[in-house]
């Protein structure tokens, strides 16, 4: 969809907050700035914008713990996702990013916090790139496994390394869900890798999230650069 960036508006917006917002509110998130500086109607899901980069950072702004790292990661996003609403297959391939990355890059980063799961992490990293059923259904079977493990885990870990263990076995459980949720699904499938995404804190896992948060983004940028096939 062919929409450009009024720069004036872009210029007007301000931090953005968690939530949904009205017009008279003053406040907006970063899709509702996204529909604002393209000069549509007031929505959190614009015309111009592609659903799959919608349902990711609808969620993952909101999961963000603070406006200041909602206007340092997704703020500099705005004028780049209008626009970016494409074809059925265009859709297509960024939904198989998301999941690729969810089970891929994600899952395993969390999976390398617990040294028994490091076999289950190199495992899920080291498979070929998911970009279709086929793929999506062999990674579901591995993460199936490694949640099994995971749970176990995070059930025998003491205090001082529980949260550790519950956040990879959140992570991998998460991702089961994914594998499992079919092509049919990709919007929630989508949503849940924003929310998932932002949702982990405390000193032990900031290095761990912070990472995911540079590839998170850097995942969005790889979905924008997607383009029809000449």
């Amino acid at each position: 969809m062919n929409k450009k960036v009024n720069h004036e508006r872009l210029a007007h917006v301000s931090t953005l907050k968690n939530g949904s917002h009205q017009p008279c509110d003053g406040e907006m998130c970063v899709m509702e700035a996204v529909a604002y500086v393209a000069g549509e109607p007031w929505s959190d899901a614009p015309q111009c914008a592609c659903p799959v980069i919608t349902a990711f950072l609808v969620s993952w702004n909101d999961s963000l713990p603070t406006d200041e790292a909602r206007d340092a990661l997704l703020k500099p996003l705005i004028p780049l996702i209008v626009g970016t609403r494409s074809t059925p297959e265009v859709e297509r391939k960024r939904s198989y990013m998301a999941l690729d990355w969810m089970i891929r890059v994600y899952t395993p980063k969390f999976l390398d916090l617990i040294p028994s799961l490091a076999g289950h992490a190199t495992t899920l990293r080291d498979m070929e790139v998911i970009a279709d059923m086929a793929g999506a259904t062999a990674a579901g079977v591995k993460v199936h496994l490694a949640n099994t493990d995971a749970a176990a885990a995070a059930a025998a870990a003491g205090a001082a390394t529980w949260d550790v263990a519950a956040a990879a076995a959140g992570a991998v459980a998460w991702a089961a869900v994914w594998a499992a949720a079919g092509d049919a699904a990709w919007a929630a499938a989508a949503a849940a890798a924003g929310a998932v995404a932002g949702a982990v804190a405390g000193a032990a896992l900031k290095p761990t999230t912070e990472w995911l948060q540079a590839s998170a983004l850097n995942l969005v940028h790889e979905m924008i650069a997607v383009q029809v096939a000449a």
